[in-house]
């Protein structure tokens, strides 16, 4: 259920201004009645509705339906006597925030065969009052038909992209835990057996340094080559480590667009020929970071990634069909963008970011290490 202080619908097409001259309209068909015994019945009805309205929000279990029951009461009579219907479409989003099935579908069948009918009887007890809102009263109806399964299958669909949000951290964080059991077990194989076998070749050496100089001597040698192949290889282990490889990340970057039902596309060669290893794992972690804020942040139906590759630099541009981050009042601090500026400004490269239908972010790095390696000052 939604806060109280949240009642108002949302993304059902109308303005929050419409529902606040809803809440005021009832008052206007009560003062049109003739004597002050109904005036003061129907504000109190008006009073009443509102109350329950907010109850049925905050409440829990079997009294869920009690308010909701009160409130279909109230939204006949004000239909009925005053020729309100209006009521109806409140009652029709509440319903939506059921997600019980049975619930939902029970207060559904009975708040349409309500208001149908109170409507209909209405025709012929308020024949003039009604054909002057014809249009509106045939909106309301198809309202309180559509409303209920638009917020109903919302809610529901925010609820599955909350679990979805919530599975993939902890894929991320299970990820990490097998990162460090992945290099906890290299630094074993890889130092452990090593520096057992430097710390028997020492001891051998120490007690051979009065028995037999040459063979002490030829020990400590093994001992220097088993440390210089220990460093060697725990460089390239880290090397390992620090080198995120473009075509590698693309192919976990398509997982998790489908993942998240975005159409990708792939435009230019992911290997790449002519960018360090180190501007390579640059960008191809401000692209996971780019396309992380698409899933999280654009809403969009599809992502485009186009990569360009040349002698004088590498370019990458991630382009999207949603709401765009521009609508932020401070989107330089905002989605990760200041994390892949930083990252950038270490390989002296930069971020742009423009919005057309979407949003485009493009990267550029100018691949510097190359051409001094290129050009024989390295």
């Amino acid at each position: 259920m939604q806060s109280w202080y949240n009642i108002f619908p949302k993304n059902t097409g109308l303005s929050i201004y419409v529902w606040i001259i809803f809440c005021l309209l009832p008052f206007y068909f009560i003062f049109r009645s003739s004597t002050a015994w109904e005036i003061i019945t129907g504000i109190v009805m008006i009073l009443l509705f509102f109350a329950a309205y907010r109850l049925s929000f905050i409440s829990k279990g079997k009294l869920v339906y009690l308010w909701v029951g009160i409130e279909i009461v109230i939204s006949i009579g004000m239909t009925l006597v005053y020729g309100y219907v209006y009521f109806a479409l409140f009652l029709a989003f509440f319903i939506g925030n059921i997600q019980n099935k049975i619930g939902f579908f029970t207060l559904y069948v009975v708040h349409l065969l309500t208001t149908i009918i109170a409507v209909t009887l209405s025709f012929y007890t308020q024949t003039e009052l009604f054909f002057s809102q014809f249009p509106y009263i045939v909106i309301t109806v198809i309202g309180v038909i559509l409303l209920p399964f638009n917020t109903y299958n919302r809610i529901k669909q925010e609820k599955l992209e909350g679990e979805l949000e919530l599975a993939n951290n902890k894929i991320s964080q299970l990820m990490v835990i097998e990162e460090r059991q992945r290099i906890a077990r290299d630094l074993h194989d890889t130092l452990g057996q090593k520096l057992s076998l430097i710390g028997l070749k020492s001891d051998l050496a120490r007690k051979l340094t009065k028995v037999n100089p040459e063979a002490a001597v030829l020990e400590l040698n093994d001992i220097n080559q088993t440390a210089r192949t220990a460093l060697k290889e725990v460089r390239e282990m880290v090397s390992d480590m620090r080198g995120a490889k473009l075509e590698d990340e693309i192919v976990h970057i398509q997982q998790i667009l489908k993942a998240a039902q975005m159409e990708c596309t792939i435009e230019g060669d992911v290997n790449l020929s002519h960018t360090p290893l180190l501007v390579e794992s640059v960008v191809t972690m401000c692209l996971k970071e780019a396309v992380t804020n698409v899933v999280k942040h654009s809403q969009a139906m599809s992502c485009k990634i186009v990569i360009q590759e040349s002698p004088e630099e590498l370019k990458v541009i991630v382009e999207d069909d949603g709401i765009g981050i521009l609508t932020n009042k401070e989107p330089v601090k905002g989605y990760g963008l200041r994390g892949i500026r930083e990252r950038l400004d270490f390989v002296n490269g930069s971020l742009e970011i423009m919005k057309k239908k979407g949003t485009t972010l493009a990267i550029r790095v100018p691949n510097v290490i190359q051409q001094t390696k290129e050009g024989g000052l390295v």
